[in-house]
């Protein structure tokens, strides 16, 4: 999208204003990377900061203990198992754009945390594995992209593995995801003979050479499709690769910019980040096709980005991001106009002025002072408690931005505070994960403060509750699993369970928000109380929040 396109967005503003503002957004890319559990996703993250210039060497994922860990996996539990437990954001330059790369959690028992970071970006690149193709999870994040209409680009990952299927993966994009893909490369060989790749736009072949580890930049030699006789392949090899790019054009989509943009199509590029090979050319196309910060909806209408009033919108909350200081930072997604430094601004949930004197660009656990950010950029606001996830900051008129923040527990337990003298810091470590979004906490006339029942979409999550109650808080705790698979809010306004049908073994809360709802032991239960009460609403929303929730 052009800055025309971008000043065509906004009210009537000040020319000079307008300008600045509208030349800051286009520089903008904020992203989010999605992907099934080993699919690469983190790999890939180091290997774009490599290329940006933002670390010397990267670190690897898993491997020997003399080998760095995950620039982006900064938390102690994810350091220590080698997978990502919470979302982060990297914020970086890199030829004349600012970048926001939200890393997101792969894991399904950590999806809610991804799908509320969803919420924040602009376009998402989606990882799969070349050798197992489209994965549980990843349908279910393409389907919460979908829902956003975030416009997608594919990496087909591990094309140096054996049994890699580039083809293959290629059909499963379009009849499991249902999306058209358009092939952006191809490329040359597979598995262990993978070494290089063509560019189908402009006919540019690559070959690329091993460096250890991946650890730092793949020299790369180039020559042209038509270039039969070079040095860099062999003629044979050229002539094969020119009848797969034939055969190639009656496969996949022709690349529409605009379909892309409207979530109709997405571009694929192979490679393998482990090696580093196509990493580079994609972070440069990516530049190119993905959109800038563009308008969101609110409870008032769209807001454009380069409106001249300033508003964010936080996606996250994180305790004890610098442990040293316990303090807790909120993810702000900045919207509109342009963030400065101690300005004023409303939270519209409680029409409460606040000052924000302590912001910062994020670079994982990493802070730096930010004087001044622009629509599409994520800043960190220390956040003594008076900002909630999903608050609208802004000046100016008081509005909301729509989105969706809580989603409906598929897991519960039991949770006891063994150490009667760390009662205090039990309760305050729960409410702060709570603030975080990362756990629901339900109770009725069988529960005690000091005993909870905590929901959790995903059964890793009380792992991480656990071990952040003790890690943080020094809180030993013990769990108790319950019999129950999945939960549903109550959206009667009047809710009375005397006049309802409901199955044995069900369980009536309320959460922490005194909204109810019913626990069910499986899938049945819940479907005979749904056929048994058509009156009763249930849904796996909050009440009163974004989104339909069915």
């Amino acid at each position: 999208m052009s800055e025309s396109d971008l000043a065509d967005q906004s009210p009537q503003v000040p020319a000079a204003l307008l300008k600045k503002l509208t030349q800051e957004v286009s520089k903008r890319r904020t992203f989010g990377i999605i992907a099934h559990p080993d699919a690469g996703k983190t790999t890939l993250t180091e290997k774009i900061l490599l290329y940006a210039g933002c670390v010397d060497e990267a670190g690897a994922v898993r491997g020997k203990k003399s080998q760095r860990a995950a620039r982006s996996d900064w938390m102690k539990m994810e350091q220590e198992r080698g997978v990502s437990v919470t979302a982060t954001c990297l914020s970086f330059d890199f030829q004349g754009y600012r970048l926001n790369l939200l890393d997101t959690p792969g894991h399904q028992d950590f999806s809610e945390d991804t799908y509320r970071t969803l919420n924040a970006v602009d376009a998402a690149v989606m990882v799969v594995d070349a050798v197992r193709g489209i994965e549980t999870q990843t349908i279910k994040l393409f389907k919460i992209c979908v829902e956003r209409k975030v416009p997608i680009l594919t990496f087909v990952n591990k094309m140096d593995r054996p049994g890699s299927d580039p083809l293959g993966v290629l059909t499963q994009i379009e009849e499991v995801l249902g999306i058209d893909a358009s092939t952006m490369n191809w490329p040359i060989g597979v598995g262990a003979d993978f070494r290089g790749l063509v560019n189908r736009e402009t006919g540019e072949v690559l070959k690329f050479s091993q460096v250890q580890r991946g650890a730092v930049e793949v020299p790369v030699e180039r020559t042209h499709l038509d270039e039969t006789e070079n040095d860099v392949y062999p003629p044979e090899v050229m002539q094969e690769l020119k009848d797969e790019i034939e055969l190639l054009e009656g496969a996949g989509a022709p690349f529409d910019l605009e379909r892309f943009l409207s979530g109709e199509l997405t571009p694929v590029f192979y490679g393998s980040a482990l090696t580093n090979f196509g990493v580079e050319q994609f972070l440069h196309r990516f530049l190119e096709l993905a959109p800038p910060p563009l308008g969101r909806e609110s409870d008032a209408g769209p807001v454009s980005p380069t409106d001249p009033d300033f508003s964010g919108l936080v996606f996250k909350v994180q305790a004890n991001l610098d442990p040293r200081h316990r303090d807790r930072v909120a993810f702000v997604r900045v919207c509109s106009g342009q963030f400065q430094r101690d300005m004023d601004v409303t939270n519209t949930r409680t029409d409460e002025r606040i000052s924000i004197s302590r912001s910062h660009q994020l670079f994982a656990q990493e802070r730096e002072m930010v004087q001044e950010a622009f629509a599409g950029d994520v800043i960190g606001i220390v956040n003594p408690g008076k900002i909630r996830l999903g608050d609208t900051l802004c000046v100016g008129p008081n509005f909301e931005y729509l989105a969706r923040w809580n989603y409906a527990p598929e897991c519960f337990i039991r949770i006891r505070c063994l150490d009667t003298s760390k009662r205090k810091q039990f309760t305050r470590g729960i409410e702060q994960l709570i603030e975080e979004g990362a756990i629901q906490m339900l109770q009725d006339d069988r529960t005690s403060a000091f005993e909870p029942v905590l929901g959790a979409v995903g059964e890793l999550q009380f792992d991480v509750v656990q071990f952040r109650l003790e890690a943080e808080y020094s809180t030993p705790t013990r769990v108790d699993r319950l019999g129950y698979e999945l939960g549903r809010w109550v959206h009667n306004e009047s809710f009375d369970p005397e006049q309802f049908k409901l199955p044995m073994g069900s369980r009536i809360m309320t959460d922490q928000t005194d909204s109810p709802m019913i626990l069910f032991e499986n899938e049945w239960s819940y479907n005979y109380c749904r056929d048994q009460n058509p009156e009763l609403l249930m849904r796996t929303n909050r009440p009163g929040e974004y989104g339909s929730g069915e």
